[in-house]
């Protein structure tokens, strides 16, 4: 009799397609929460991102109370962590199988340092290279100069509100700083959770093994997720999305994943504020 999926080494739930059994039985992998589970939590994404990009997008943005702001973020981060832990009870699939092969060495976990930091430099060259890209088909398409001469260059609207809703959310003081590690630790771990784990996970099981598909929607839900952050960020976060999968992929684990997702998160926040310091932004 074939095996049950949860009852494998977890080393086999991220990088593999295809489920090989100690009978030498290949099948497919099962779905690690039932189809209303995934379609409640997807929902509850895209109301919370949608009510982001609302709140963030008008004329008169809202002055935001940070720390408050972090508390609830974080609250939310942990209950839909929460609500998938529920999900997978339902199916006792175990939760730490969402998180892969994770040795607990410190020579593997130098390791994942190692790559996490070899993948975010990559990372952001892929993501500035597909930002310019950006820059210069829509400088065709608006037949605008890229580089007017005689005027300084600015952002249009929509980034201007990006960048606006962004900086409100950087940490001003130690207090804040403080908090904001925390956020970002919550954060890292949550969502290569959500995203990479149960995710990638649920899609590429509804996909017959098809891990792409698993992949690109799980990318696409999470660039749909940062709604606050306008459209041409939510595309480019869809994309660093893929990142993480193939990082999680490489690596058969989420560990590498959560340390970049966490300190990319930190460093972004901290540099937003030093830029806001210096009325840069």
């Amino acid at each position: 009799m074939p095996t049950p999926e949860h009852d494998l080494p977890t080393n086999h739930v991220i990088d593999s397609s295809l489920v090989q059994t100690d009978q030498g039985e290949t099948t497919l992998p099962a779905p690690v929460a039932p189809v209303w589970h995934t379609v409640v939590l997807i929902a509850g994404i895209v109301v919370v991102s949608v009510a982001g990009a609302f709140e963030f997008s008008g004329p008169q943005q809202p002055v935001v109370n940070r720390l408050q702001t972090y508390a609830l973020t974080a609250i939310s981060e942990l209950c839909m962590l929460g609500w998938v832990y529920f999900g997978l009870r339902l199916r006792k699939v175990p939760f730490m199988s969402l998180f892969g092969s994770v040795p607990r060495t410190l020579r593997s976990i130098a390791m994942d340092c190692g790559f996490a930091l070899l993948f975010w430099v990559v990372s952001l060259m892929v993501l500035g290279s597909i930002g310019i890209f950006w820059a210069v088909i829509e400088a065709q398409i608006t037949h605008h100069s890229l580089f007017p001469s005689g005027k300084q260059v600015t952002p249009d609207l929509t980034q201007q509100q990006a960048i606006h809703s962004l900086t409100q959310l950087a940490p001003a003081n130690g207090v804040e700083v403080a908090a904001w590690v925390l956020l970002c630790i919550i954060a890292g771990i949550a969502e290569e959770s959500i995203f990479r784990g149960y995710f990638q996970r649920q899609f590429t099981a509804w996909a017959r093994g098809a891990v792409v598909v698993g992949v690109a929607l799980s990318a696409l839900l999470f660039g749909a997720a940062h709604g606050y952050q306008g459209a041409r960020n939510m595309v480019m976060l869809a994309v660093f999305g893929v990142l993480f999968s193939s990082l999680a992929l490489l690596r058969r684990s989420l560990r590498a994943g959560i340390f970049a997702h966490s300190w990319h998160d930190l460093i972004a926040g901290l540099a937003l504020a030093l830029l806001k310091a210096h009325h840069i932004v």
